[in-house]
């Protein structure tokens, strides 16, 4: 009989924790962003002016007429739940609010607790905002998701996120055209004009 000793620095067998490392130390060029999302390391180039015309038009109405003081952030790194054998989520939004003095003392990669919206524009790889990132942020419980599809031309709140499991979803979708006001639940108690987004 024969006794294996296991080395805890050997994490050949850990995949996910491979995933993680490799991920935390990768070096990507100026402007573009590294999320790790269900398991797969996604590298996205710099915004168009029009995705940054849409984010700001977002950030410029919630600022000024938000019921509830928030602050925002277009960089903030958040860890979110991970789905099945994949290491955590690491998702950079577009957009991110929180209440007002919520990201003081937070490190890089910050857990969603105080996280009361995310905002993506679609971009080069619509499909991730649709899907991937929504389902990210629902398994995460963050209350609402703003997307704006500019493929699609409409923008979609997402709120009330189901029960947490692997395949949790959000249960309430609210989906306008550009150009029809969309109404923000509180904390923000706003209606959205969404007629200057392309």
């Amino acid at each position: 009989m024969s006794t294996v000793i296991e080395d805890p620095h050997d994490r050949r067998g850990d995949s996910a924790t491979v995933l993680l490392e490799g991920f935390h130390s990768l070096e990507t060029p100026e402007g573009f962003r590294a999320e790790l999302i269900e398991g797969e390391i996604l590298v996205t180039p710099p915004p168009t002016g029009n995705h940054e015309n849409n984010v700001s038009s977002v950030i410029r109405q919630v600022l000024r007429r938000s019921s509830t003081t928030v602050s925002f952030s277009g960089n903030k790194g958040l860890v979110l739940r991970r789905g099945g054998a994949c290491p955590e989520n690491h998702l950079i939004p577009d957009g991110v609010f929180v209440p007002q003095g919520a990201f003081r003392d937070e490190p890089p990669w910050m857990p969603v607790d105080p996280v009361v919206m995310v905002l993506e524009v679609t971009g080069s790889h619509p499909d991730r905002d649709r899907e991937l990132k929504r389902r990210c942020y629902a398994r995460g419980a963050v209350p609402l998701y703003l997307l704006l599809d500019r493929e699609t031309r409409t923008t979609t709140l997402f709120g009330a996120p189901g029960p947490r499991t692997d395949s949790t979803d959000y249960t309430r979708e609210v989906r306008v055209p550009f150009g029809t006001p969309l109404d923000l639940p509180e904390p923000f108690g706003l209606t959205l004009e969404t007629a200057e987004f392309v």
